[in-house]
């Protein structure tokens, strides 16, 4: 049995939210872009940062709102058309955004991904930068898939997805999830009276992805899409909250505890869950060998790699790949994503963090591994 109250406390106390809003929610059901709506979502995103939160937005709707423009009432099968309406719709959801962010002082980044740039370890680590970066400087992340250049082989398929892998991403302590239904229930509450509510449940069980529905017209998102983002967020283990968009101020009530929504709880502490998942990415390219000093800070004080301590650089590697960390005996250590090439790493071991401009030119991290991103043995 999983404590509700326990569950819903958690929620006070997180502090990166990834929020998702659904095609639905930001188009009116398809009667133009819910300029409303967007207000208040972003009044209530402002309140959050006002908080401490830092907040990843999510936004579908660019297809959508395209439709709207081009005066289209039918989704378009043809990619060509989907991607065409998706450039058209863009322009009008990050304008709203935008207008209504700079009312509480806050800039805005648009970023647009395709499964190529998480899948990738490279942009993987790019992107992450990019976002730690917009965080820390005060800046709401509006991330949407890019669709103008997305093809079907490649694409995430729907933003609950996406959403996922950005709480992933970014290490969010929590995925909300706003759509037009007030959350999962036990059964199609179109079909059947009988269905009630699920307020708290575990993200990994099975049991609640046969309680899921289909999508609708306008997005490509269903109840389905949403169970399985929020077991694709508890690997990193970030809780998720399935929840109706329009509840009156649902982000702040969330914030507060209130009962509202399906909370889908990982089994695991963030930290350890997202060790795991890198863990299983793990395919050694290359290896470093760490001097005692590093191999100290790495054991011992959960620290982050520096190019000071590593003595010798073995193998042909590329930013973002997996390297291993070796002792002075050849023991393996630890295993993590390299934030530097083979040959870049060699020209700046055994030198200080802050030396690495004057020899690279240039610097993408003061770290070579994180500890984030680093595994130990």
């Amino acid at each position: 049995m999983i404590s509700t109250v326990v569950s819903r406390t958690s929620l006070t106390h997180s502090k990166r939210w990834v929020v998702k809003i659904g095609s639905a929610l930001l188009t009116n059901d398809g009667a133009g872009l819910n300029r409303e709506g967007i207000q208040n979502w972003v009044d209530q995103i402002a309140e959050l940062k006002r908080q401490g939160i830092e907040v990843v937005l999510v936004s579908s709707g660019s297809v959508a709102e395209g439709m709207t423009r081009l005066g289209w009432t039918k989704r378009p099968t043809a990619l060509h058309e989907l991607q065409a309406a998706a450039a058209v719709g863009q322009m009008g959801l990050v304008q709203c955004y935008e207008t209504n962010f700079a009312r509480h002082q806050h800039n805005t980044a648009q970023v647009l991904l395709t499964h190529a740039d998480l899948s990738n370890r490279k942009r993987y680590l790019n992107a992450r930068s990019t976002l730690r970066t917009l965080l820390d400087l005060g800046v709401v992340p509006i991330i949407n898939e890019n669709d103008t250049v997305v093809t079907d082989e490649i694409r995430f398929g729907d933003n609950d997805t996406l959403g996922a892998l950005v709480a992933n991403l970014v290490e969010a302590d929590t995925l909300v999830i706003l759509t037009d239904q007030q959350g999962l229930f036990t059964a199609d509450p179109r079909k059947d009276k009988h269905a009630t509510l699920i307020d708290v449940a575990r993200a990994e069980d099975p049991a609640i992805q046969a309680m899921a529905g289909d999508g609708g017209a306008l997005g490509r998102g269903g109840m389905v899409t949403k169970v399985r983002a929020a077991r694709l967020a508890a690997r990193s283990g970030a809780s998720s909250v399935i929840v109706g968009g329009r509840i009156e101020n649902v982000l702040i009530g969330l914030r507060n505890g209130e009962k509202i929504g399906t909370l889908l709880v990982s089994d695991q502490e963030p930290m350890a869950a997202r060790k795991q998942w890198i863990a299983g990415h793990l395919q050694t390219r290359g290896e470093v060998t760490l001097d005692a000093g590093a191999v100290q800070a790495l054991l011992s004080q959960g620290k982050s790699l520096l190019p000071v301590g590593v003595t010798k650089v073995a193998g042909n590697f590329e930013r973002g790949e997996v390297v291993a960390c070796l002792n002075e005996a050849g023991h393996l250590i630890a295993k993590g994503l390299i934030n530097y090439s083979a040959l870049e790493a060699q020209k700046i071991i055994k030198k200080d963090s802050k030396d690495i401009v004057s020899v690279l030119g240039y610097m993408d991290e003061p770290e070579l591994i994180h500890r984030d991103n680093l595994v130990l043995a």
